[in-house]
């Protein structure tokens, strides 16, 4: 016979080996999110959210459905990942009506300029965040016509009541975006540095007499600038930039009084 001590005893046991069973079925958040910040470098943008102030990884979106809002719509309307597709639902519609409170002079969400994304196209990550229930990212698009886009993306957990594991939730925000592939060393800044050269042996300075500087050329043309122009054409008539920005087949070099933008490699845009 057992007695009540050893009984209490094997109870405890069998109790703390199923409790124990229980959190190993299921993940961290923490782990969660300190997977995806490392698999997903955030851009950062400036308060009003028309430009890009440090790049971040480009993103792929292989999902229909996606919708963004300007970026002047005082907040980003939701998206939910569901069952394959990615919808609104109601959780789209009551953003819309928080968008509405927040908006000034009887504007609407609907008064915001709105894009739907097809697969394939790409963005970037601004935020990520592993909730208690599914991971919400926030997306933020290229100009279409001078026009930024933004939108939150949620991608619920498959069992609301349980944290999956890491590898669970890094395959289920894979179905809906990825890191697009790098450029394969094809701009610039991928190439390798080339080995400085050696450097000539100095040589005595001869004595000889002080040449005159020659006269500086009459009529200078002024350097222009045009569409379709390659990099090569760009930083030979303006120099090479004080920085600049690839954004896989876009690069944006950064003059003191200008931006040039140049999309596979010929000029697209001068601002």
């Amino acid at each position: 016979m057992f007695s009540a001590r050893t009984k209490y005893s094997l109870a405890f046991t069998v109790f703390v080996f199923i409790s124990s069973c229980s959190l190993a079925a299921q993940g961290d958040p923490a782990a969660i999110q300190q997977k995806l910040s490392s698999q997903f470098r955030l851009t950062t943008v400036t308060a009003d959210r028309t430009d890009i102030v440090t790049a971040g990884d480009i993103v792929v979106i292989h999902k229909p459905g996606m919708v963004m809002y300007a970026v002047t719509s005082p907040m980003p309307p939701s998206n939910t990942y569901k069952n394959g597709k990615i919808g609104q639902g109601w959780g789209g519609f009551g953003k819309d009506l928080a968008i509405g409170m927040r908006s000034s002079g009887g504007t609407t969400a609907a008064d915001y300029p709105h894009r739907t994304f097809v697969p394939e196209e790409k963005c970037w990550v601004t935020a990520v965040q592993v909730q208690k229930d599914g991971i919400l990212f926030t997306l933020f698009s290229d100009p279409y016509n001078d026009v930024r886009y933004y939108a939150s993306l949620k991608i619920p957990f498959a069992d609301k009541k349980q944290v999956p594991t890491v590898e669970a939730a890094q395959q289920a925000v894979a179905e809906v975006l990825t890191v697009a592939p790098a450029d394969n060393g094809n701009s610039e800044a991928s190439q390798p540095a080339s080995p400085p050269a050696p450097a000539a042996p100095v040589q005595p300075a001869a004595t000889m007499a002080a040449i005159p500087p020659p006269p500086p050329p009459a009529d200078m043309p002024t350097a222009t600038i045009s569409l379709g122009q390659t990099r090569d054409q760009v930083t030979a008539a303006f120099g090479q930039p004080l920085r600049e920005a690839n954004l896989g087949s876009k690069q944006i070099l950064y003059y003191k009084d200008m931006k040039v933008t140049l999309k596979d490699g010929k000029v697209s845009d001068v601002e």
